[in-house]
């Protein structure tokens, strides 16, 4: 092979496949180890040279710092039976060859023609792994704005926001957008052209073919049949769908965000592949006044809680703990970064705190409701408990509640509702929503059950199957009306 052939194939190597490619055929070209190490020794260099050093023969590590040493730009050290041949690159590092005696006489001209394109390629490289580290750190930091946002604490949210650009929009929408993961990119890309560059995109942390998109209330004019935004990123694919919520403040995200959330169970069943969130009576608001007390004395234990060790969770990461998991189950690891076993310690002694039975769907509901009508710490914040705090049943006889919950229930025997939904909904709540037990109980199989449940998540416009999910509500009504006959 003529030097003007092995010149080009380094080139092409070096543009295709990159330095391991180029690499690994001056090994196979040369007969021996060939690999970049640090010039300045085991201790220097970058990362990446560093792990390469601890697996490069101890001739090329020795023979690099000695280039160093020298001050040269190339030299051959021979040892026994080999010879290690080093040209200096750039960034404190060297090409080395290993190479048995006698080693081929085009060796040295081979590497000399070879150090220039590794070079470049090696910039090339750490360019493009700086890149992709800082758009982890971006994505983490909006993730990070998500998470507080759904916590209540707005001020950080909007402090790590304004680094970050666009500042979060206020008032705003949520949309929600499921499609495959390879085209969630593209739909960002979309959102933010569309919205001028002012939609806040965040991944879901949760549910990875999810992209959250916080956008201005007056972006475009939305109404229940007319949205240009959703209507365009449901173009982008044929498998994408987008539920889109109400027009909400900032500080109302975490409803905001349910609402896309049940929007999107809607428009999987939509032609159009695109819905937005049903008018309905809102719980937290029926409620706000009869349960505000209620809610604070249950949840004054976890607001007060002071954790015996620094590295453990205060009240307010056990409250961010309980919201995560009853909105996302298991998958609420994902959420706060957390392995499965510390989100079940933490459950726990949210459990222990607070006397709950978090198995149940009852104190779940209970929790939940609590959770929404105190954001952030909580009227019961760092105090004891109202002495004459009501109970939940209680607060569920308020006349109000009683006529939430009617509105609330009445799609399940409307005209538009499946044969038996009732009775379905409610054996469903009673094991718990647990599918394989009220599907005994109902005498159809799981998938039956599962189907029956599907059915009624389009009457009601509401997901029942995955969270966040509307049961909590739905156990809260029957309470209600149940108390109310």
């Amino acid at each position: 092979m003529s030097r003007s052939d092995d010149v080009l194939k380094v080139h092409r190597l070096a543009h295709t496949g990159g330095s391991a490619a180029l690499l690994e055929w001056l090994a196979a070209r040369l007969g021996g180890w060939t690999g970049v190490v640090p010039a300045g020794g085991p201790g220097a260099g970058a990362e990446r040279e560093r792990e390469q050093a601890e697996e490069a023969p101890v001739a090329a590590v020795r023979g690099a710092a000695e280039l160093t040493a020298r001050g040269v730009r190339s030299a051959v050290l021979h040892g026994d039976g080999s010879a290690t041949l080093l040209f200096a690159l750039d960034a404190g590092r060297a090409l080395a060859a290993v190479l048995p005696l006698p080693h081929p006489a085009d060796a040295p001209t081979l590497l000399a023609d070879a150090a220039v394109p590794l070079a470049l390629v090696l910039r090339a490289e750490e360019a493009e792994r700086r890149e992709e580290r800082a758009a982890l750190a971006e994505a983490r930091a909006r993730e990070a704005v998500l998470r507080l946002l759904m916590g209540g604490q707005l001020p950080i949210a909007h402090q790590i926001a304004e680094a970050l650009r666009p500042p979060l929009p206020d008032p705003m929408r949520i949309y929600v957008a499921e499609c495959r993961t390879g085209r969630l990119a593209e739909v960002a890309r979309l959102c933010r052209e569309i919205t001028g560059g002012r939609a806040w995109v965040v991944r879901c942390p949760v549910y990875v073919r999810h992209l959250i998109i916080l956008v201005p209330a007056d972006t475009a004019a939305v109404s229940a049949d007319h949205d240009p935004l959703a209507g365009a990123l449901t173009a982008t694919a044929p498998d994408c769908t987008v539920g889109v919520s109400g027009e909400l403040d900032l500080g109302q995200a975490p409803t905001a965000y349910t609402q896309a959330f049940h929007a999107l169970a809607v428009a999987r069943g939509c032609d159009e592949r695109h819905a937005r969130f049903g008018p309905g009576p809102e719980l937290a608001l029926a409620a706000h006044e009869a349960g505000a007390d209620w809610a604070g004395a249950l949840l004054a234990p976890l607001h007060a809680y002071e954790p015996r060790r620094p590295q453990d969770p205060g009240g307010q990461e056990l409250r961010d703990t309980a919201h995560a998991w009853l909105n996302f189950g298991p998958h609420a690891t994902r959420l706060l970064r957390v392995h499965r076993n510390t989100l079940a310690a933490r459950v726990r002694l949210v459990e222990t705190l607070l006397g709950l039975d978090l198995g149940r769907l009852g104190d779940q509901s209970a929790l939940s409701l609590a959770l929404r009508l105190t954001p952030g710490a909580g009227r019961g914040s760092g105090g004891a408990a109202p002495a004459a705090a009501p109970e939940l049943d209680a607060v569920l006889r308020d006349p109000r509640l009683t006529a939430w919950a009617r509105a609330h229930l009445s799609r399940l025997t409307g005209p538009d509702a499946p044969a038996g939904a009732r009775t379905t909904v409610r054996t469903w709540l009673e094991h718990d929503a647990r599918l394989v037990p009220a599907a005994a109980a109902l005498g159809v199989s799981v998938p039956g059950a599962r189907k029956r449940l599907a059915r009624i998540e389009a009457v009601l416009e509401r997901s029942l199957l995955q969270s966040p999910s509307v049961r909590y509500d739905l156990w809260l009504a029957h309470r209600a009306e149940e108390l109310a006959g």
